[in-house]
């Protein structure tokens, strides 16, 4: 069992930047490829970034790639999410989400297994 706790979330200005965090409970959070996924009202939930259970690979969304970063911090069972460059439509409940399907990167809401109760991000024009 894992539990998923995002902070960073707010309101910022186009062109801003924000870093979201996802702390992990747990001593296998190596164990666990990592996602950020956002929801919009009205909108499916979608990937935003992956991240493999070491780092090594990663997976940004084309409407992400060059302004947002993945990264985590396996000794301090964390993920992160840089969001630079932000945009209005870039406003949505950021989710992370914990997979351990053995597949090194996951797109697809289907293959986590544990979700963070999310996060707001509002970007202003």
């Amino acid at each position: 069992q894992v539990q998923l706790v995002e902070s960073g979330g707010g309101l910022v200005q186009a062109g801003g930047s924000l870093r979201l965090s996802c702390a992990a409970s747990g001593r296998t959070f190596s164990s666990y490829s990592m996602g950020w996924f956002r929801q919009a009202p009205g909108k499916e939930r979608e990937v935003v970034a992956a991240i493999s259970r070491r780092g090594s690979s990663t997976y940004y969304a084309d409407s992400v790639k060059g302004r947002f970063t993945i990264s985590r911090d396996n000794a301090k069972n964390t993920v992160y999410l840089q969001m630079n460059s932000l945009k209005p439509e870039d406003t949505a409940v950021y989710y992370c989400a914990a997979g351990v399907n053995p597949a090194a990167v996951k797109t697809r809401t289907t293959q986590y297994d544990y979700w963070g109760q999310g996060t707001q991000v509002t970007v202003s024009s």
